[in-house]
């Protein structure tokens, strides 16, 4: 599996991806929002775009669909749930489904609600995994809610599915917001030495060449799995009195997400 990272720099940090075949050369556009990148890095691969994938509805992933078909001819495969918001779709998917680029590549369909309700992330079946996460997961973070999701919903996403992968997956997300999401790590964990030293090196990093993250790494420096550390429960009880004296993961994930959609 061969895998491109497109750095749009848009306002919005957009990441996307082109997932091609090494054999065959075909390949699949993840989220194609520019799609002049995309398809100027496909011609100089020498790949050929056959499948779009949007990971959701949400117009800073799809506002590159018209035109990618366009050019491409490409089918449209996005959740099974999002027709109505994603019209131009061709294919729904649900989980467990498996999408095949060329002959050697697979992935398999992780349905992710919690950004969206519809949304989904897709994991390859490659000796060292990869999961492109959309807006469920970030590099240090986790998605918000605030359009058409619940954070029940994202709890679960990462309780039931996202923690229990291996922790060599590496992390492919839909936008760039690593340094501000270690920073809120850093608020609420200040002793967190990991999260420290990464702030350090990707501040300046080369957004072009970023930082792909493990999931291993993830758990080290993003709150949202690191719901039994006694300074984030304590720090979070600042802000929160009301919180239990041994408060459960759900609890501490969603006073987290809260927490995180003003600060």
């Amino acid at each position: 599996m061969l895998v491109e990272q497109i750095w749009t720099g848009n306002e919005g940090r957009n990441f996307n991806y082109l997932i091609a075949c090494p054999e065959t050369g075909e390949a699949m556009a993840v989220d194609p929002l520019d799609f002049e990148k995309c398809l100027a890095r496909a011609k100089a691969k020498g790949w050929q775009i056959t499948q779009v994938l949007n990971t959701h509805h949400h117009r800073d992933h799809t506002g590159g669909n018209a035109e990618m078909v366009k050019a491409t001819r490409a089918p449209i495969l996005a959740h099974a749930k999002a027709k109505d918001q994603i019209p131009e779709m061709d294919t729904g998917l649900k989980a467990g489904d498996i999408v095949k680029v060329g002959r050697t590549v697979e992935l398999e369909v992780l349905d992710t609600p919690g950004h969206t309700m519809s949304h989904v992330c897709l994991l390859s079946h490659t000796d060292q995994p990869a999961l492109f996460s959309g807006d469920t997961l970030f590099n240090a973070g986790a998605g918000n809610c605030k359009g058409g999701g619940h954070p029940d919903a994202l709890y679960e996403t990462f309780a039931a599915q996202l923690a229990r992968l291996k922790d060599s997956t590496l992390i492919y997300p839909g936008h760039d917001y690593i340094v501000n999401n270690l920073r809120f790590t850093l608020d609420r964990e200040p002793d967190n030495a990991r999260a420290k030293d990464l702030k350090a090196k990707v501040e300046g990093q080369d957004t072009n060449r970023p930082l792909v993250t493990t999931l291993g790494l993830e758990k080290e420096i993003n709150t949202f799995f690191r719901l039994h550390n006694p300074t984030v429960i304590a720090r979070l009880r600042e802000k929160f009195p009301d919180l239990p004296d041994q408060p459960d993961e759900k609890t501490v994930f969603l006073k987290l997400r809260e927490l995180r959609n003003t600060w």
